[in-house]
């Protein structure tokens, strides 16, 4: 009979936990529970609730670095690259629910260490998307400007579009979203000269 890894189950029952229940109302009894093992296992491998969460982010930003590195081929246009990776990141936030509740909990509750979190995942994301925008820079498929700038817009962008727009509209598709960041970050919105 193989051996169970009691830390992987104590995180899978973590990430379960905060991404039902947000980073407030989930517990160590909770977590303990959900992977059904004693509290002290839990303890073995995680000093406190705030370690575990933090473990739980840390996995969350490599899987999203990983689906990132994927997607982009520097052989590929600058666009179709962004393009490839809002795809794939759009699908992996309809699954992963961690950051859906994290936000939701920040609007309506404030927690500090939901709102950390979500500052430690926009400032990862960031940080990519800054390092691929001077890649684009240096190949000269877009023009010199601020990193730190564009990639904030981008990030900023992405989440109004696929977030804070399906609050009071209908969802966009991915082709809308696709259309609305090429108008905006490539064409803009004035219209051709006649």
């Amino acid at each position: 009979m193989p051996e169970i890894d009691r830390r992987k189950q104590v995180l899978e029952a973590a990430a379960k936990s905060f991404a039902l229940f947000g980073y407030k109302a989930t517990t160590m009894d909770q977590v303990a529970k959900i992977a059904n093992v004693g509290k002290g296992t839990i303890y073995t491998f995680f000093t406190n609730k705030e370690e575990l969460f933090d473990e739980i982010l840390h996995e969350a930003i490599l899987e999203m670095k990983k689906i990132a590195d994927r997607d982009i081929r520097h052989e590929q246009p600058f666009f179709t690259n962004l393009y490839q990776v809002l795809d794939s990141l759009l699908e992996f936030r309809e699954q992963h629910e961690l950051f859906v509740k994290l936000s939701q909990e920040v609007r309506e509750v404030g927690t500090r260490q939901a709102q950390d979190g979500l500052c430690k995942i926009e400032k990862a994301i960031l940080g990519y998307v800054e390092r691929e925008i001077q890649h684009a820079i240096e190949q000269k498929e877009i023009k010199p400007c601020d990193t730190k700038v564009v990639s904030f817009m981008m990030l900023k962008m992405y989440i109004a579009l696929t977030s804070d727009w399906n609050r009071q509209h209908e969802p966009l598709s991915k082709e809308q979203i696709k259309e609305y960041v090429l108008l905006l970050l490539t064409t803009g919105l004035l219209p051709k000269p006649e």
